[in-house]
């Protein structure tokens, strides 16, 4: 006659009471083999897997993803063949209750290669690629997924850690616990907008993996002002609303065209270069949530005004959001202009998988010049200083020859 063999949650190891179940690995009438993990749980120390500890079939899983869970509690129930050893409890043996020999896991460490160990809040992630960034001591927060509801799959962790490579050998900076400043006066603390912590993580990342260098020019644009504000008399009796960012975006695809490595990506591998016939322009746009980069798809199949009117609808909707996935990927360049907040010069960061982003400030009087400062960061694997200079002085020509906007 087969057993019934309830399986509950072990002790977990030295200060940790509880723990959330981030995924569930299996489901009622799945058969399972020894060692099989059946759930994922996170605690604030550590991320763990339960495996099982025999062969079966399960009958019942009696606990849900997000529950929080707590030494001896009920896990799942198994159906096992008579003479499958098991260490668990039975059905009708409650008295000595025996629970899966799982390692304990180790505290956080104050200084490790990579990151904390095996912190992965709200993170999703197969078994086998949390046993992997636990080996590493990878934060598996630190990485964007790219997997059905950003799940880290197997390529996204290699990755990272073949991005690592090409950084400094030396420890990343790890903060310590938070400093109490209400020692020293009063204060209020504000959580982070969704939008701003998943850009920041972004940004972190793309900091940290790509050797960003930037290239700095002054484009003298008196004649395309004047182009740009003859246009915007014209329009403005129809609402059409004509900035500099349509006449900079057709720069950029007339530019990445002479230089196309600027319109490529860097295949995981790090062996190949993806070179794009297509030129879809991110464009940052701040909200009061945080910043969004929509993409404005065919550039170069588009006039300024056509332009003007799609950047009109995306950067309202991105406001209000209301953006559709699908307009926030498939970017090949990305432009960030800062020109109506003011400053001089800035070293924007890489909007990955893109490997260039330019950056534009406010214009300046000199010499009787319009003067627009021009900011290029780009991967330094792929495109070398040589290049980098050659592209922003073929972009600043491009600015001055108003005959191609016309």
């Amino acid at each position: 006659m087969n057993e019934v063999i309830k399986m509950r949650l072990p002790d977990l190891g030295e200060g940790i009471d509880f723990a959330t179940i981030s995924e569930i690995g299996v489901a009622v009438g799945q058969t399972i083999k020894h060692d099989d993990i059946i759930l994922v749980l996170e605690s604030d120390k550590a991320s763990m897997e339960i495996p099982s500890e025999v062969s079966g079939v399960v009958k019942s899983v009696d606990v849900k993803q997000g529950q929080e869970v707590k030494t001896n509690d009920l896990l799942i129930t198994i159906e096992v063949e008579n003479g499958n050893e098991t260490t668990l409890e039975k059905e009708d043996e409650k008295e000595d209750i025996k629970t899966p020999n799982i390692p304990t896991p180790s505290k956080k460490k104050k200084e490790t290669p990579l990151i904390n160990k095996s912190i992965s809040d709200g993170v999703y992630a197969s078994p086998g690629v949390r046993r992997l960034a636990r080996e590493l001591e990878i934060n598996l927060n630190t990485i964007s997924g790219s997997g059905e509801k950003g799940r880290v799959t197997k390529d996204d962790l290699h990755s990272y850690i073949k991005a690592q490579m090409y950084i400094s050998k030396t420890n990343i900076y790890q903060p310590d616990d938070d400093i109490d400043y209400k020692k020293w006066g009063s204060v209020d603390i504000k959580k982070l907008t969704k939008i701003k912590r998943i850009t920041g993580q972004r940004l972190t990342k793309a900091w940290q993996s790509i050797p960003h260098v930037t290239q700095f020019i002054e484009s003298d644009v008196t004649e395309l002002e004047k182009l740009r504000k003859n246009e915007k008399t014209k329009q403005d009796p129809k609402g059409i609303k004509i900035t500099m960012m349509p006449y900079l975006m057709k720069a950029s695809v007339f530019v990445l065209k002479e230089h196309p490595v600027f319109n490529s990506s860097l295949q995981n591998s790090g062996e190949n270069i993806v070179y794009k016939k297509y030129y879809h322009i991110g464009v940052a746009v701040n909200t009061e949530n945080g910043l969004v980069v929509p993409v404005i798809k065919d550039v170069d199949k588009k006039s300024v005004l056509e332009i003007s009117q799609e950047l009109m609808d995306v950067s309202e909707r991105a406001r209000n959001k209301k953006l559709t996935p699908n307009e926030l990927k498939g970017g090949t360049f990305t432009i960030s202009n800062l020109g109506g907040i003011g400053g001089s010069f800035f070293t924007p960061i890489i909007n990955p998988p893109e490997v260039a982003i330019l950056g534009v400030s406010r214009t300046k009087e000199k010499n009787d010049k319009l003067i627009l400062p021009l900011s290029l960061s780009y991967d330094h694997r792929v495109i070398d200083g040589a290049a980098g200079a050659a592209f922003v002085v073929a972009f600043s020509n491009v600015l001055k020859d108003i005959r191609k906007f016309k």
